[in-house]
């Protein structure tokens, strides 16, 4: 990608837009993820959801849609899909009455580490289009943009992200 992903003649090239090749790629983890699962296990979402909590238990909504990024009304209607199965429990914070303190309910534990088994082998699959080698450092890059976008979503989204130096050819 030497040019951009405008073609020369101004046209778009899709197979070349950063932004495109992610989103195909979560696409593609969303399919082996559900292959992996079957139907009878948690959505991608609410995987992300139980695995946030399980290190945030107790956290407001508010701070998980900040530690997930599914938008406030999405993360609203799953909680509450997955109070209705067992999976949550819900109570207001003791320091804002209109905030609500969500947890891992003990069937939602069991369900993680479920899901847990088919996230670990749908992303050894997704990472096995690549070579061994590559793997760590594609992971690191991903990790990269993704700090990045915190910075940008901590400085009120207004600021540019930082500018990440290029590795060396050599590693």
């Amino acid at each position: 990608m030497s040019k951009g992903v405008r073609k020369s003649d101004g046209g778009f090239e899709l197979s070349e837009a950063p932004s495109h090749l992610i989103r195909r790629c979560q696409q593609f983890y969303g399919d082996l993820y559900a292959r992996e699962s079957g139907a009878r296990e948690l959505t991608k979402q609410q995987y992300i959801l139980l695995a946030a909590l399980e290190h945030h238990d107790g956290a407001s909504q508010t701070v998980l849609v900040d530690i997930t990024g599914i938008d406030r009304s999405t993360l609203a209607e799953m909680v509450r899909r997955m109070l209705e199965k067992g999976l949550l429990s819900r109570e207001r914070t003791e320091e804002d009455q209109r905030a609500n303190a969500v947890a891992i309910s003990p069937t939602g534990r069991k369900a993680l580490r479920s899901a847990r088994n088919a996230s670990d082998r749908a992303e050894r699959a997704l990472l096995e289009a690549l070579p061994a080698a590559e793997r760590p450092k594609f992971v690191k890059f991903l990790a990269q943009i993704a700090q990045a976008a915190d910075s940008h979503i901590a400085n009120g989204g207004s600021a540019r992200p930082a500018r990440v130096r290029r590795p060396s050819k050599r590693g």
